[in-house]
């Protein structure tokens, strides 16, 4: 396994759930092999009482680095298990594994431009390696209205954008928009661009891929 697992237990052990993981993240590394050449991974798999998790799904990934990568898993959360058992923690670990893909070449960006095709590329780059349905956060927003939402090039290219606000509705903005924007926008490029190799699905540039649609001036 060129991904290697470890376990961070100091909050609860995860004993119970640890076969299931460790077959889902394998199917996940399988799955990316058959696309992309992928490099070592350790992945952090961490129960964590409380902070940060999706609470639809009681778990979250967060990407570090190139090779590094965390799970946080809640085994409290009611929607825990069936995470587990349905696929969902397999689709978070690709979309997790795109992020650190995408850190070894142009990085996830400091632009908030930069986190939307960063997030939309690793949104699609699940469904094209596993053929899943996009996730809640990516369909969030009726795509008819995304447009109204789109932000001039000042604010695009801004490295002084709220990340929370964009991504997790923390103020006015709807929760996910930044993540159904970045799905919808990857989307239609992907429809323009037609056959691409691997290495388009990593790092083709924010820009060049907002040029393409015609979502920048």
């Amino acid at each position: 396994m060129n991904w290697k697992l470890h376990w961070l237990e100091a909050e609860g052990a995860l004993e119970d759930w640890q076969d299931e993981i460790s077959s889902q993240v394998k199917e996940a590394e399988n799955a990316v092999a058959s696309i992309v050449q992928t490099q070592a991974i350790d992945v952090l798999v961490a129960y964590r009482r409380e902070g940060p998790v999706i609470p639809e799904l009681g778990l979250c990934g967060f990407a570090y680095s190139p090779s590094l990568f965390m799970l946080a898993c809640n085994p409290i959360n009611s929607n825990f298990d069936s995470s587990v058992s349905n696929g969902a923690l397999k689709r978070q670990v690709v979309h997790e594994v795109h992020h650190c893909l995408r850190h070894a070449g142009p990085g996830y960006g400091r632009t908030l431009a930069e986190a939307i095709i960063s997030e939309g590329l690793a949104g699609r780059f699940v469904e094209h390696v596993l053929g899943t349905p996009p996730e809640l956060w990516e369909k969030a927003v009726d795509p008819a209205k995304l447009m109204q939402y789109m932000p001039d090039d000042d604010v695009l290219w801004s490295t002084n954008y709220d990340h929370p606000e964009w991504f997790f509705g923390t103020k006015a903005l709807p929760r996910w928009l930044g993540y159904t924007m970045g799905y919808e926008v990857v989307g239609t490029w992907l429809r323009q661009a037609g056959r691409l190799d691997e290495k388009d699905w990593i790092n083709t540039p924010a820009a060049s891929i907002l040029a393409a649609v015609g979502a920048e001036s």
